[in-house]
C-alpha cells in the first residue's frame, strides 16, 4: 500500500512555532520530489514548499520565505517542515505530496499540483491567539 501521512499540526499562538512531518508507507521518497501544500477555508489550494530528490534543490512560496524550512531524510522515509513565526494567515490544512517525475537533479513542484502522484490525507495548522 502507497501512503502519505502527514503529522505535526495543531494550534499555536502568533509567532510561535510547529514542525510538520511527511511519513511515507509502501514505498521509497527518495525516488520522488516533494511538494508541501496548504488550503485555508475559502481558498485555493497553493503551494508553500517543495524538495527535490536528494535534498539539493528546494523552494518557498513568497509568503513564506524566511520563516519555513523544508527538509529530507531519505534514510528515514520523511520529509518535514519547520514552520517558525507563524502568522494567522498560515491557518490552513497542511498536506505534502510526492511526484515521481524526473525533471532534472535540481527540479522540484512548488505549484504544479497535477504533477504529483501521492497526497497525504492533510493535518491541520491553526495559528490564532
Amino acid at each position: 500500500q502507497l501512503q502519505l501521512v502527514e503529522s505535526g499540526g495543531g494550534l499555536v499562538q502568533p509567532g510561535g512555532s510547529l514542525r510538520l512531518s511527511c511519513a511515507a508507507s509502501g514505498f521509497t521518497l527518495g525516488a520522488y520530489a516533494i511538494g508541501w501544500f496548504r488550503q485555508a477555508p475559502g481558498k485555493e489550494r497553493e503551494g508553500v514548499s517543495c524538495i527535490s530528490r536528494s535534498g539539493g534543490s528546494t523552494k518557498y512560496a513568497d509568503s513564506v520565505k524566511g520563516r519555513f524550512s523544508i527538509s529530507r531524510d531519505n534514510a528515514k522515509n520523511a520529509v518535514y517542515l519547520q514552520m517558525n513565526s507563524l502568522r494567522p494567515e498560515d491557518t490552513a490544512v497542511y498536506y505534502c505530496a510526492a511526484s515521481a517525475q524526473y525533471r532534472g537533479t535540481t527540479w522540484c513542484p512548488l505549484s504544479e499540483t497535477y504533477v504529483m502522484n501521492y497526497w497525504g490525507q492533510g493535518t491541520q495548522v491553526t495559528v490564532s491567539s
